[in-house]
């Protein structure tokens, strides 16, 4: 069978799960991949599915234009990249890694000092998910840059451009992060609660699906909300406090572990001893926002 011509070419620098992924996202769609990576044994396994081997970081940063690394944070891209920084120049720094907005554009100075370019990247999806229909990636960085391989870029998945300040792109993956860390926290306290008093998950499951309705119709009530100051009055917050006590003892009652629900329960204690501090409504929101400072 004739080997397909490669639509494009570029180089992956990290290959853990996401890396992995990546580069077989690219491959799959006849994009000629360099691969380097600490460890040579997960190179191994992409050169046998068609990747390019780089012996060094600077093999790998020579052998393409735009170079996309995964790396666990950003400090790991300083110890591969700078070992061959004065190969930057010309060259696009993709960074999928995570880290916080400042650090972001820390380094985004940093590639540019050397005479590189630079996109940051928050990945919207598990590696195993990477190329699903659902899956996306937030990008910040040069407007030009970022079309200059939208193309290539939009191998992986839809790719979300969100401006050219670098630190967005992390600053929005955060904020998702913010909303599905609590609440995968939460289904598993969910679970543990049902589990250990004796009730059987797959009985509880259909009611945890309905438990929020659409999803996104109570995003936008939220975000109304926020953009209002923030959501209820008193006599709310002490409804909520009342509920998340109950969650608390009920937990406690059968042993599972309490930290996660005294935490939700705080916020509404912090509020409503700040409304009365004031004489006025404090929502969570604004204790979020940390305005009750």
């Amino acid at each position: 069978m004739p080997q397909r011509k490669p639509i494009g070419s570029v180089s992956v620098v990290g290959l853990g799960p996401m890396g992995q992924a990546v580069v077989r996202a690219f491959l799959d769609a006849g994009v000629a991949v360099t691969v380097w990576n600490r460890s040579s044994e997960k190179a191994d396994a992409m050169v046998e599915l068609g990747a390019r081997r780089a012996a060094t970081v600077r093999e790998v940063l020579d052998a393409n234009d735009l170079i996309v690394v995964s790396l666990t944070h950003y400090a790991a891209m300083y110890d591969a990249l700078g070992q061959a920084s004065d190969h930057l120049a010309g060259k696009v720094i993709a960074n999928l890694s995570s880290d916080s907005p400042a650090i972001t554009r820390e380094a985004a100075a940093w590639v540019r000092s050397h005479g590189g370019d630079f996109l940051a990247g928050g990945v919207m999806a598990q590696s195993d998910g990477l190329t699903n229909p659902e899956s996306y990636v937030f990008y910040a960085g040069r407007r030009a840059v970022f079309e200059a391989h939208r193309d290539l870029l939009s191998v992986l998945n839809a790719p979300e451009y969100l401006g050219e300040d670098e630190g967005l792109a992390q600053l929005y993956y955060q904020a998702v992060l913010a909303i599905f860390n609590p609440l995968l926290l939460g289904v598993e306290q969910a679970l543990a609660m049902i589990d250990r008093s004796g009730e059987p998950i797959d009985r509880f499951l259909p009611y945890a699906q309905r438990s929020l309705g659409r999803v996104d119709d109570v995003y936008a009530g939220l975000a109304a909300s926020a953009q209002a100051g923030g959501l209820g009055d008193v006599a709310n917050l002490q409804m909520m406090a009342a509920g998340a006590r109950h969650v608390l003892e009920t937990s406690e009652a059968v042993g599972v572990d309490t930290a996660l629900a005294q935490t939700v329960q705080a916020y509404w204690h912090r509020a409503i001893a700040e409304s009365g501090r004031r004489g006025e409504l404090v929502p969570t929101f604004a204790v979020l926002r940390g305005d009750h400072a």
